[in-house]
């Protein structure tokens, strides 16, 4: 499939050279890295269009509660995939001679689900006192 024509007004087809010094590019490059631009040219583009350029904020207090979430994902992923292992151990087990074992191993690592379910909601709840304290 062809791709289509573009538009000749969204072409940017009119090369524009300029120099500026150092602390005019070091303003420049500040901007890009703060902003959703990726290169300086868009950024110099927005301005000369008087488009908006959206700042971009880190809030670095958010750091450990989301490596803490982050970490009880990886956990329960591994949780996820030890039931997998014993749901498929216990579906070939012919003879149903180890049932009870692995309904035991089961049963404690939804335990640990529940355990890691309900730090997830501690940290939710101190994340959204926080979020609502701004507002």
């Amino acid at each position: 499939m062809p791709r289509k024509p573009a538009d000749p007004e969204q072409v940017l087809g009119h090369p524009i050279i300029i120099r500026v010094n150092a602390s005019t590019w070091n303003k420049l490059n500040k901007l890009r890295e703060q902003s959703d631009c990726t290169t300086i040219g868009e950024v110099a583009r927005r301005i000369l269009t008087n488009r908006n350029i959206k700042l971009l904020h880190k809030d670095i207090s958010m750091n450990a509660p989301m490596e803490e979430m982050a970490l009880i994902r990886k956990e329960l992923k591994a949780i996820g995939i030890n039931i997998n292992q014993l749901t498929r151990s216990f579906n070939q087990d012919k003879a149903g001679t180890h049932s009870s074992f692995y309904v035991l191993k089961v049963a404690g690592l939804y335990q640990r689900v529940g355990e890691k379910v309900d730090s997830l909601l501690a940290i939710i709840s101190k994340l959204a006192d926080k979020w609502l304290q701004g507002s």
